[in-house]
């Protein structure tokens, strides 16, 4: 906060000598115009492009975590809308029977009028709240039939049923309410975001635009070369591993490769499944992201992800943040083909590892699923790696 200084109209003290007004107001102007010197840049003065570039970046990742909330907000939503739906299917089926119990009961309380035994008030005993009450207050129990019995145990039985049942909707629809309030407010915050960085964009130059062009080449540049590091690190520990595998095995004989036979059993199994989800990824190559989306004909980063494992038999949940979660985390440096690689503190993004240290990945609103470098955004913001199967 900018500090307020009250200046003195007729004078001031310099080394506690009082200076003549006019000499006070030249020190006031030199004092001000050194305070708009050091101010902050006024409204009208434009961000440097390296500005503009991270404020669209930190834009565009604050829209991929808000995505990931509408996602988790939009499958609760469903999920509630289901439990309601069979709730109130239930009250309904419920009432349903309810109503003829009642309308035996009520055929049981004119029979009983009709031939005198008793006379009991059947518009009471329909609409009692509590009709095992009525009855033990008429002693009414004690005069009916075991048949009779049976269908006024039912019918209290299915009353407090229906009555709980209807109690459940009710806070069901209740919250189901509440969960599409925040599924709104999480679609706007996407909105609001892409707005924002769209904004941006749009008021920059054509020479800017180049410019920042050139920016992303250069980081696009840098990533590339991170990949290209990545694969020939890992080609190199498999070039050793297969020595080692071979002298040991010239050493020891064919029994080197026992107790291995159940690891590369699984190695098998892990690639046969990530060459399904590889090839169905690659297939979806060029299709635009759009945020929410699931296919066929766009995705989110998730919804991506999820898809393409899902050719291959594996069910992953629908959010970054749910997706990390299932599987077994690798360290960076033993990623294979098929891994998630999840992105950021906060776990925003995520893309389907294909080998040599690249990606296939739905990238952000305004691009298409492509192959890039897992190193897109620098290594710093890779946050882990998860072998899904």
């Amino acid at each position: 906060m900018a500090s307020h200084r009250k200046w003195s109209p007729t004078g001031t003290r310099i080394a506690g000598i009082r200076t003549p007004a006019l000499a006070t107001a030249a020190l006031t102007s030199v004092a001000l115009l050194s305070q708009t010197a050091n101010a902050a840049p006024s409204a009208d003065s434009k961000p440097s492009i390296e500005e503009v570039e991270k404020k669209v970046d930190d834009l565009y990742h604050q829209a991929e975590a808000a995505t990931e909330k509408y996602n988790a907000t939009r499958e609760k939503t469903a999920q509630q809308r289901k439990r309601v739906d069979s709730l109130l299917d239930d009250v309904a089926q419920r009432t349903e029977k309810l109503n003829t119990a009642r309308d035996e009961l009520g055929s049981f309380a004119a029979a009983q009028y009709r031939t005198g035994a008793s006379a009991p008030d059947t518009a009471t005993l329909l609409l009692a709240d509590n009709p095992q009450d009525y009855f033990d207050q008429t002693q009414l129990m004690s005069r009916l039939t075991s048949r009779q019995k049976v269908a006024v145990d039912d019918y209290i039985t299915e009353q407090a049923a229906t009555t709980k049942k209807r109690a459940e909707a009710s806070q069901s629809l209740q919250t189901l309410t509440t969960t599409q309030s925040a599924l709104r407010t999480s679609k706007a915050d996407v909105q609001r975001k892409l707005a924002e960085a769209r904004d941006l964009l749009s008021k920059l130059t054509a020479e800017e635009k180049a410019r920042l062009a050139a920016i992303e080449k250069k980081k696009q540049e840098a990533a590339d070369r991170k990949a290209a590091e990545l694969a020939q690190q890992q080609a190199a520990a498999e070039k050793k591993a297969q020595e080692a595998a071979a002298r040991q095995q010239t050493t020891t004989g064919t029994t080197a490769t026992t107790g291995t036979t159940g690891s590369s059993a699984t190695d098998s199994s892990y690639t046969a499944k990530a060459d399904k989800a590889l090839a169905f990824a690659r297939a979806q190559v060029g299709k635009p992201y759009v945020w929410g989306a699931t296919g066929p004909g766009s995705y989110d980063c998730s919804g991506l992800t999820q898809a393409a494992w899902k050719t291959a038999g594996v069910d992953l949940p629908r959010t970054t943040w749910d997706q990390v979660n299932v599987g077994t985390t690798v360290p960076l440096s033993d990623i294979k083909p098929g891994d998630l690689v999840f992105f950021y503190d906060d776990i925003s993004h995520v893309g389907l590892y294909v080998g040599n240290g690249m990606m296939i990945h739905a990238p952000k609103p305004g691009a298409y699923v492509r192959e890039e470098s897992i190193f897109y955004g620098g290594e710093s913001i890779i946050h882990s790696v998860v072998r899904p199967a």
